[in-house]
């Protein structure tokens, strides 16, 4: 099944093209859809806002039951604070350098309940100067490695020494472990977690939040029991990447890009106007760079800037004019490649183009 989308022929016809679409009763069920899974394990909900970036799709997430959000840089976080009517709460998940963002972060601190992350003590050191004469503390959460290798402290030693660290230096407070793994990696999630919590417990040190996130295995969340929230991104939109995993179906992707045939140069392919620009050029270990909808034979094998190539292994029965939707393979990239998106659903009487708010922040 395929024709996934409530968009009817009149809102495509009228839609500028390419065209970020979202179907905004899709999202709504994916986002009841893990809801009820962690509620029923137990576990909280802090969507990460970088696939959407709208502050009216995380009052939604809110609404049906997360706690707060989670961001990846400051300026996002004032964006979505700023443009939402129920944001309180706020995780920035990435490590803060910088005489500017920390000052950023101390006048964000002031709107909402914050927490953020660090993986070293010269992060540790650079929050603590910032917030040491601050009248509230700023909650720090270690961030640790459990098979990403990315961003992380590597063994639960070095998470007990930071937790004790941030525990002792003014203007903070520890406020527990935070990770991002692997897909299907629960058990190395667990198998650290487990073991940095009774660690930095017996220092008498409480550890009152234990955090992990991403889509692709978010529902074998509760597999790492000690985990007590999770960060689901994508889910809210989905993708061809998601759908390859087998994490969902076509029918669950409420994001899609609009493209129009503007060239048909051979019996076997077509030109269409979304491009790099629109698509990204992210593979994700895929092949082509999104699925056509309603069209299996189809593939977009090529990229420019401005131009996206299609082939068929046979005629490929497309025609100048003719609109096309893509799943992307990639839906997080392509909200930030544009300034607005047309959305339907959730009541609205007719697509409306509402602002990317938290797009390109660079702070």
């Amino acid at each position: 099944m395929e024709v996934l989308v409530t968009f009817s022929p009149a809102d495509i016809a009228e839609i500028q093209t390419p065209a970020v679409l979202i179907d905004l009763d899709v999202a709504a069920a994916n986002i009841r859809r893990f809801q009820e899974y962690a509620e029923s394990h137990a576990l909280n909900v802090r969507p990460h806002i970088k696939t959407h970036k709208l502050p009216a799709i995380a009052d939604l997430q809110i609404a049906a039951g997360a706690i707060g959000i989670t961001c990846q840089k400051v300026s996002e976080a004032e964006a979505m604070v700023s443009g939402s009517r129920s944001i309180a709460d706020v995780l920035i998940t990435y490590n803060i350098v910088g005489a500017e963002k920390l000052q950023r972060l101390k006048a964000l601190a002031t709107r909402v309940k914050l927490s953020v992350v660090a993986d070293s003590v010269a992060i540790v050191d650079g929050l603590s100067a910032a917030f040491r004469e601050e009248p509230q503390p700023l909650t720090v959460l270690v961030e640790c490695d459990t098979g990403a290798n990315r961003c992380g402290v590597l063994t639960p030693d070095a998470a007990t020494s930071l937790a004790a660290h941030i525990h002792k230096m003014p203007g903070l407070v520890f406020g527990g472990l935070m990770t991002y793994p692997p897909a299907g990696g629960e058990a190395a999630v667990e198998a650290f977690m487990r073991v940095a919590k009774a660690n930095i417990e017996a220092l008498g040190i409480e550890v009152p939040v234990i955090t992990s996130g991403g889509s692709p295995s978010m529902m074998h969340a509760a597999e790492a029991p000690t985990t007590t929230e999770y960060r689901p991104g994508t889910y809210v939109y989905n993708d061809r990447s998601l759908v390859s995993r087998g994490a969902c179906g076509w029918e669950d992707c409420a994001l899609t890009v609009l493209a129009t045939v503007v060239s048909v140069p051979a019996e076997n392919r077509a030109i269409i106007d979304a491009g790099s620009k629109v698509l990204t050029s992210d593979l994700l270990g895929l092949t082509g760079y999104g699925h056509v909808l309603g069209r299996d034979d189809i593939a977009i094998d090529q990229l420019s800037e401005e131009h996206g190539r299609l082939i068929s292994s046979g005629p490929i029965g497309l025609s100048v004019g003719d609109k096309i939707r893509i799943v992307p393979n990639h839906a997080c990239v392509v909200t930030n490649m544009v300034d607005a998106v047309s959305v339907v659903g959730n009541g609205l009487l007719r697509t409306e183009a509402w602002p990317v708010t938290a797009r390109g922040m660079v702070v």
